[in-house]
């Protein structure tokens, strides 16, 4: 039987100059309590998380679908900070369309895109490591909100996190003084190596971690949430990064913060462990169920366009499974094509009812897979429950 683990904050309050307190966390690993209930929790997710994989590596081009998931995980992790742009109306801008949202919300999560395809990159020759997280957060918040808390460097300067206006003296947490930065940091980036455990729990808790450490003035949640993807690429468990949690989060909100919460002030490890790991069984069926039904889906249309002359139909149809947005004029340049050819391959499309015009422009006519884009945009099934989490569209 399991022993029950006393319960203590994970770290400790210091006293700072001007007479408030800090947070300074303890080095990882922490001593967790393994209940049957977390072990099974851990069992589901590796499950999911293994079918999710496999999936990934059977489909023809898998590639296909990573961009439209890389741009949801984009928009869902910058919601939580705040801005609103939806999906569509990023994808739609990336193919040339105009969209009524704050180009600062476009341009925000549009860095998160650059940011993490950076990272997929970047590890081929990098690890994970403290260069790594600087330079994602170079490109996440270039140009934006954050561009004045400087971009790519660790903070030099107390920062806090509460409701917005809070001061100092009122905050909800205070993370770690600028001088204690480095002594929190350097045994992060060591457990960032350390494969002793199951790379699930340890992504679980290098995300927890990250943000009590909240090593930059603005950007922290972001460059932590991205950091799960890279983990899961670099150990392999994922091909591609298909599977993101920001949806999860994104949809509770509330408890994702409580959780972390519950481990700085009462040592709940276990607590948030098991809300980590249900997020990513019931993401990773989630993901698994959309990439199935758009599989399902482009082979119907494949049937439809069967038949024709040119192969461009079908190179026309891949690209739309890439991004559901498409001007004549970019999928042309993405062909090699003529204008009028990759026209007569999208009207090969909308008669077969894949696609439909977007918007009222003459010139530069923009088309849109809706059914595809319906899918990608649909609200997250939370665990346990089965259903997707109702939430208004954003106008």
């Amino acid at each position: 039987m399991t022993a029950i683990r006393k319960r203590q904050p994970h770290g400790r309050a210091i006293r700072c100059p001007g007479g408030y307190a800090a947070y300074v966390p303890e080095p990882l690993p922490p001593p967790i309590s393994w209940s049957s209930e977390l072990v099974g929790a851990l069992s589901r997710a590796d499950l999911a998380i293994g079918r999710l994989a496999g999936e990934g590596r059977r489909l023809p081009n898998p590639h296909l679908l990573v961009r439209s998931f890389v741009r949801r995980e984009a928009v869902l992790s910058s919601r939580i900070e705040g801005t609103r742009a939806t999906l569509g109306e990023l994808l739609a801008a990336e193919a040339g369309a105009a969209v009524e949202r704050s180009p600062e919300d476009l341009r925000e999560v549009a860095n998160y895109v650059v940011a993490l395809e950076f990272g997929i990159e970047r590890l081929a020759t990098l690890p994970l490591s403290l260069r790594l997280v600087r330079e994602l957060h170079e490109r996440l918040v270039r140009g934006v909100r954050g561009d004045t808390a400087t971009p790519g460097e660790f903070r030099r300067s107390q920062t806090w996190v509460g409701p917005a206006g809070c001061a100092l003296a009122n905050a909800s947490y205070v993370p770690p003084p600028p001088d204690r930065l480095m002594d929190c940091l350097g045994p992060w980036e060591r457990f960032l190596h350390d494969d002793a455990m199951p790379v699930l729990v340890h992504a679980a808790l290098a995300h927890s971690q990250f943000e009590a450490i909240h090593p930059f003035l603005d950007g922290n949640g972001r460059v932590g949430r991205l950091l799960i993807t890279l983990q899961l690429v670099e150990r392999q468990v994922l091909p591609s990064p298909v599977l993101h949690l920001s949806a999860y989060f994104e949809a509770t909100r509330p408890e994702y913060y409580e959780r972390l919460v519950g481990v700085t002030e009462r040592g709940e490890w276990e607590e948030w462990l098991a809300y980590f790991l249900a997020g990513v069984a019931g993401q990773s069926e989630d993901a698994l169920d959309r990439i199935r039904r758009i599989d399902e889906m482009v082979a119907g249309w494949r049937e439809r366009i069967a038949g024709a002359t040119s192969r461009q139909p079908e190179r026309t149809l891949d690209l739309f499974v890439e991004s559901p947005f498409w001007s004549v004029t970019r999928l042309s340049e993405r062909l090699d094509v003529a204008f009028t050819t990759a026209q007569r391959a999208i009207d090969r499309l909308e008669a077969a009812g894949v696609v439909t015009l977007h918007g009222e422009a003459k010139r530069n006519r923009i088309y849109c897979a809706r059914a595809i884009l319906e899918v990608i945009e649909e609200p997250p099934r939370l665990p346990g429950t089965g259903q997707t989490r109702q939430r208004g569209r954003t106008p």
